[in-house]
């Protein structure tokens, strides 16, 4: 369970607890899409929306924190007019000059100059009013309370003459049981109907307008409690949201029906913009939140559905009433809140236009230099003008930038088709763009195509040999017949570094197709060679793997002299002195080197055993020979590293010299 707070026209704010199932959002049909942009607005609760087209600012009740805000058309925040406890309904003035807002919380109507956004006057209506709602026709202003009309005449004003408040306007016989929802319309000045978003049966009344006089010309009832309502520019008709997933139109003569618009289920927010088209708005979690109409059209021509910006399933709702139309209906704004209570201003751009659905579809792989077939489909809510095109643009290797392939027409059902034959390899993308018109917006899709290429020999020399250490090896590469690209790069990558390969080479190859490189070597190394290819070639590389032995040594300490016995110099030690043996190899962590001894007898070596020992940091070891010591015997020793037995694998197998030893008395 879940609770969100949902504001009203008739609440500062009212908590509704939905039991909701955990599926995952579900985008909406075709031809919807997300609102251009949003803005995050600084409010607590929002009760109704205003467009001041002139000034190009969008006011926002709140009346739970007693404020109107005032943002530029992005959303961002430019004013706010506080100290306004409970502020409901809002109206611009014919001018746009002045907002009027409708303050419960101190019974008055206060005037806020829109230019500079500050309030200018605040206008006590009676004590227990508790007004509401507002429609402004000329200097006099409308307003709904307590299940009646009032009217703030301010035509004397400016004259220095007090404002004139008069209740009490309501037809008699009215059964009106909560504040009206007023409505004017430029186009019909004598004209003015209320609604009752109160009572169930969605009670609706027209009157004509007289000086300070109402008249009631027609009753009705939209069957249903009516979250907001709307009338046409001309005066003409009234559409009312009454809460189902229809929202029904009415004359305001008569107040008989006279059509009928689909929203998704919970239909709560209507507006028109001057030139007639229609957006309804409902509380949807999962559907679509806002419908757009053009004028004389019972088909919506776009959809938006919300995002999900909230920490829980479903996604942002349209809150009651929040829907207001720039004065050119170029743009509509929308106040949405997420399961987190936060209020977003969504302006959407064009909303009148169809949104156009554009596909392409071309083969997955095709052969370079033979014709291939690219095809789509341009469909729309609205039906497409005849002789419409879409333009086509080309990227390749050699068009990076792209090259256009020019305009293509749309058939009637919406197809398109082209031949193309691409002469560049490897990825190639067709963009078809269609650029909108007077009824659609625009729209794009592309496809890819891998397309072949040459295949490249690529080779490189040197493979599983072995080097000693500090050995300077020269490398050469040799690149086969390409198309133009002649460019190789050489890696090297020591074995043990952790620092992966590193470019030591780039450049073009020589006539033979070679290039070359010296590398020293100090442990086992791998070196690759690249070619990225080009346009009509694949790229390719190669690799070679070398062996770099160890470098071993050893010093032999404490002998008193060196001497040949036969045909070999050995070291010779008294009886009672230990010899030392010191190794050094290449360091590395974690390295030991391997020390063998062995022993002749009647002319052959037999071995002692072998052991290994720690190398300090700088690849040192020292081992003293502690065996027991015999005068005349003759001995040898040799130290080695062993890929994979002396601790690592970054270097070959490599060993010492044999280091032959004797004892003397």
């Amino acid at each position: 369970m879940r609770r969100r707070s949902i504001s009203t026209a008739t609440a500062t704010a009212t908590a509704l607890a939905v039991l909701f199932s955990s599926a995952a959002l579900v985008a909406g049909a075709a031809g919807t899409a997300a609102a251009d942009s949003a803005k995050v607005l600084p409010v607590k609760s929002v009760v109704d929306v205003v467009v001041d087209s002139v000034h190009r600012r969008v006011f926002v009740s709140d009346p739970v924190s007693g404020k109107i805000v005032a943002t530029d058309y992005a959303g961002k925040v430019v004013a706010t007019v506080a100290h306004l406890p409970g502020v409901q309904g809002l109206a611009l003035s014919g001018d746009s000059r002045q907002l009027y807002a409708a303050v419960p919380g101190d019974d008055s109507i206060v005037s806020v100059e829109t230019r500079s956004v500050t309030q200018t006057a605040r206008y006590p209506i009676g004590e227990g009013t508790d007004p509401q709602h507002l429609a402004v026709v000329g200097d006099k202003i409308w307003f709904g309370y307590g299940g009646d009309i009032g009217l703030l005449d301010i035509s004397g004003a400016g004259a220095g003459a007090e404002p004139v408040v008069t209740l009490g306007r309501q037809h008699a016989e009215s059964t009106m049981v909560g504040a009206p929802l007023l409505k004017s319309a430029p186009g019909a000045p004598d004209t003015l109907v209320a609604v009752d978003t109160r009572s169930s049966s969605g009670v609706l009344e027209t009157y004509s307008i007289a000086g300070d006089t109402l008249t009631r010309t027609a009753l009705g009832k939209s069957g249903s409690s009516t979250a907001d309502a709307e009338i046409t520019p001309d005066g003409g008709r009234l559409v009312t949201a009454t809460g189902g997933n229809a929202l029904l139109a009415w004359k305001t003569s008569d107040l008989t029906q006279s059509g009928k618009y689909t929203s998704s289920y919970g239909a709560n927010s209507v507006a028109v913009a001057p030139g007639g088209t229609l957006a309804v708005g409902a509380f949807a979690w999962y559907d679509p939140d806002v419908f757009v109409y053009r004028s004389g059209s019972a088909t919506s021509v776009r959809q938006y559905d919300f995002p999900n910006t909230g920490g829980h399933s479903g996604g942002d709702t349209l809150v009651p009433g929040g829907l207001a139309w720039e004065t050119s209906g170029g743009r509509l704004f929308a106040v949405s809140v997420n399961s987190g209570d936060a209020f977003s201003l969504r302006t959407m751009d064009a909303p009148a236009k169809a949104l156009p659905k554009l596909t392409v579809s071309a083969p997955a792989k095709a052969t370079r230099g033979k014709s291939l077939k690219v095809s789509g489909k341009l469909t729309a809510t609205l039906a497409f003008p005849a002789g419409t095109e879409v333009s086509v643009v080309r990227t390749d290797a050699e068009s990076p930038k792209g090259k256009s392939l020019g305009r293509k027409k749309v058939a009637g059902n919406g197809s398109y088709s082209f031949n193309d034959t691409p002469y560049s390899g490897g990825r190639v993308t067709y963009k078809v763009s269609y650029a909108g018109g007077k009824d659609h917006a625009g729209a794009s899709a592309s496809d890819k195509v891998d397309v072949s290429r040459s295949r490249a020999t690529l080779s490189l020399d040197k493979n599983n040999k072995i080097y000693d250490y500090d050995n300077t090896v020269n490398f050469t590469a040799k690149l086969g017949k390409t198309y133009k690209n002649r460019t190789v790069k050489l890696y090297a990558d020591p074995a043990g570094d952790g620092k992966g390969r590193k470019l030591v080479k780039t450049g073009k190859v020589n006539g033979s197709g070679k290039i070359s490189v010296k590398v020293k070597l100090t442990r086992d190394t791998t070196v690759t060679a690249v070619y990225d290819g080009d346009s009509r070639t694949s790229s390719a590389s190669a690799k070679t793997w070398v062996g770099t032995r160890a470098k071993v040594s050893t010093t032999v300490v404490g002998h008193y002299k060196t001497g040949r016995l036969g045909s070999q110099t050995y070291y010779h030690f008294k009886k009672s002195k230990e010899p030392r043996f010191d190794t050094r190899m290449n360091s590395y962590q974690g390295r030991k080197q391997r020390m063998t001894v062995e022993y002749q007898y009647r002319g052959d070596w037999y071995s002692m055993g072998d052991m290994y020992f720690d190398l300090d940091p700088s690849g040192l070891s020292k081992v003293w020979y502690t065996v027991e010591r015999t005068v005349g015997e003759r001995l040898r020793m040799r130290s080695a590293y062993i890929n994979g037995g002396s601790g690592d694998t970054v270097n070959s197998t490599a060993y010492g010299s044999w280091k032959y030893f004797t004892f003397t008395r």
